[in-house]
């Protein structure tokens, strides 16, 4: 049985890969362009913006499992193509549910912190999404595409995804990493609130969570919710940088295309329950995984 993994070159897909294939599974994954990292995988190439009818033609081939992690997460690029947006957050879930249904195949999907409207912060899964802005929304949608036309299927959400793994994407905490070593300034929000999620522990829970063939909605996010600033501050003192570099701004002083919640931290209480409670790591323990892939 063969587990198929979209998304293969995002910053979660990459690393669900890496541990499947550790972990001595079939995987076939699958991604825009060529394969972005050393892995010994079969891999498809596959633009789920203009042939997402391919995925499901791989996932009627008797997969042992799907997990999504395709989207565009671009959130002001989402702002200005809602048709790409919709296309891959939507669409592509769309089809992947359709298919899943089709072959009896369990599917599980990631979505974002962001299907909430950062009001009342420290979210369960429980609370009610209000998504604000393209991402968001597509996001949201993509969801409910999944939970309704998926018999076998969990839902994901993970928050502020950062990795230290070579050749990874370039994220809020790695710029902040490079600049603080190299003793340069760094801006942060003073005013948003989220659960900054190491990319591997990330796919740990996403696998986990896959696994265990539990249904519905689970938060697989760092443990920790902290402002923007005051993680960078967490950071500087790993480094033993200077903390003067870091510097408060406001969200709003950045006039940004597409809007973002400001109390957007996830509780990580149901996935403890399920895979145990050391596994959505605490921002300490995961500075220190991500400096450890920042030196590899």
């Amino acid at each position: 049985m063969t587990t198929v993994v979209a998304g293969a070159n995002g910053l979660v897909g990459s690393r669900i890969v890496a541990r499947l294939v550790e972990a001595g599974e079939r995987v076939l994954a699958v991604g825009r362009g060529p394969l972005r990292f050393d892995a010994d995988v079969e891999y498809a190439q596959m633009d789920l913006l203009r042939e997402p009818e391919k995925l499901a033609q791989l996932i009627e081939s008797a997969p042992g499992g799907v997990i999504n992690a395709a989207a565009m997460t671009d959130v002001d690029g989402c702002e200005k193509r809602p048709q790409e947006a919709w296309a891959l957050n939507v669409r592509a879930v769309e089809i992947a549910a359709l298919a899943c249904s089709k072959a009896g195949t369990r599917l599980t999907t990631l979505s974002t912190d962001y299907v909430f409207d950062g009001v009342k912060g420290s979210y369960a899964e429980d609370d009610p999404p209000n998504p604000r802005g393209v991402y968001a929304r597509t996001k949201r949608a993509g969801e409910e595409a999944a939970l309704i036309l998926a018999p076998d299927v969990a839902v994901c959400r993970v928050a502020v995804v950062y990795s230290g793994h070579p050749g990874a994407k370039k994220t809020f905490a790695a710029t902040a990493l490079e600049s603080l070593r190299s003793g340069k300034p760094v801006k942060a929000f003073t005013d948003q609130v989220v659960s900054p999620t190491l990319a591997d522990n990330a796919a740990e829970m996403v696998i986990g969570v896959h696994r265990s063939r539990a249904q519905g909605v689970f938060h697989c996010a760092g443990a920790t919710e902290i402002s923007r600033i005051d993680f960078c501050r967490a950071l500087a003192g790993k480094l033993r940088a200077d903390e003067s570099l870091i510097v408060p701004v406001l969200l709003a002083d950045l006039k940004l295309p597409a809007p973002r919640p400001l109390k957007c931290g996830l509780r990580v209480d149901k996935v403890r329950r399920l895979l145990g409670a050391s596994l959505p790591l605490p921002l300490d323990a995961a500075l220190d995984r991500f400096l450890a892939e920042s030196r590899t």
